[in-house]
């Protein structure tokens, strides 16, 4: 699907229909001292290996790709519900 590189769009922060820029929401890098990921890694030490079993088929053949969008007068930023999607490009 190809979208838009900007958008006119409510923004909660200016309570008015503003200009977006639009962009592919991507996850940043998981911190290694996180809580969530040492309970894993303290999990997983020892013996007894994987503590659930590794997925071996997955049912869905798409992600569902969510748009960052960006407010140009105040630069709140909201995101806009993922769709499923095999590829988003953004129109230049």
């Amino acid at each position: 699907m190809k979208a838009p590189k900007s958008i006119e769009t409510y923004c909660p922060r200016c309570k008015k229909h503003t200009t977006h820029t639009v962009a592919l929401y991507r996850k940043n890098k998981e911190r290694a001292l996180s809580i969530g990921r040492r309970r894993v890694n303290r999990k997983r030490e020892g013996y007894g290996g994987q503590r659930k079993p590794e997925q071996k088929k997955t049912a869905k053949t798409t992600k569902k790709m969510v748009m960052q969008l960006s407010c140009k007068d105040c630069g709140y930023t909201l995101q806009r519900l993922g769709i499923r999607l095999g590829k988003l490009e953004i129109k230049a």
